[in-house]
């Protein structure tokens, strides 16, 4: 119980540092959120089970068909050389007016505030032509993540052309939740491809492991054979020393017999057959 409690606690005061955080955010100038916003973005990446320098990067800089420098917020990467970028620099300063506003007129104005705010940057996202980088093979849009949930659904619901005019210009707007299932989808397939990988190495390592088997077998087989050959050449080598009337055995111990001077004796068991 008192674990339960002290678990509470601490979700509570990593709520309302993560508010805090928010609120300096949103009142602070544009390049401040565009920075909230990217760290919130790396982190849902990295959530999904995506690793930095391996499914995605940050800040990487290209060059367009045009030669105009481009930098996106992020690049996801898919299996076969594929990649989706992502753009997370939305100002939600008249969201947080939107959100702080004391009566209905004020709501109203500063949430079309909001709206108009993400259209501008549809609109500059769009003409960025992120695409036509050529070092990439980008999918035909981009991903444009709004922050904060709240945030999105305020102006896809009082705006319902906002993202199919913004879905027709390429680019695709996005939420926390739907961004964390696009990328927890996107890490299964890496892990697919992952597995997919290794079933191949496995395949190709053992048949290389199953050649070389092979090769060594044949090898043997040789072996096997010269051996056999060595075998019956030294038998036919014997015969010779020792079989048949007048054998060379038979008259080196003749000489011996006669005087020859020698030191050494030839063994007892090369005369056995004869004399038997």
């Amino acid at each position: 119980m008192v674990t339960r409690i002290q678990q509470r606690a601490e979700l509570n005061r990593n709520l309302g540092d993560e508010a805090h955080k928010l609120t300096r955010a949103l009142k602070g100038d544009q390049k401040t959120q565009g920075n909230w916003g990217e760290l919130v973005l790396e982190r849902l990446l990295e959530k999904a089970g995506l690793v930095r320098g391996r499914e995605y990067n940050v800040q990487e800089m290209f060059s367009d068909n045009e030669g105009l420098r481009r930098q996106p917020d992020v690049i996801l990467y898919l299996p076969e050389n594929k990649h989706i970028i992502i753009d997370a620099k939305v100002s939600l300063t008249a969201f947080e007016r939107y959100a702080s506003a004391e009566n209905a007129q004020e709501q109203k104005t500063h949430l079309q505030e909001h709206i108009a705010s993400l259209r501008r940057h549809v609109a500059s996202l769009s003409s960025k032509n992120y695409q036509q980088i050529y070092q990439l093979q980008s999918l035909d849009f981009v991903l444009l993540f709004v922050a904060i949930e709240p945030a999105f659904a305020a102006a896809v619901q009082h705006d319902a052309a906002l993202f199919q005019e913004a879905f027709e210009r390429n680019v695709l707007i996005v939420s926390p939740t739907t961004l964390l299932a696009t990328a927890r989808t996107i890490a299964s397939i890496w892990r697919q491809e992952q597995q997919t990988r290794h079933a191949l190495e496995i395949a190709r390592q053992s048949g290389l492991m199953y050649d070389k088997f092979v090769a060594f077998m044949e090898d043997l087989e040789k072996v096997g054979k010269n051996l056999q050959t060595a075998h019956d050449s030294y038998e036919q080598a014997l015969k010779k020393l020792r079989d048949g009337k007048g054998n060379l055995l038979r008259r080196a111990e003749q000489l011996r017999e006669l005087g020859a001077k020698n030191s050494k004796l030839l063994p007892n068991q090369y005369f056995d057959e004869e004399e038997g």
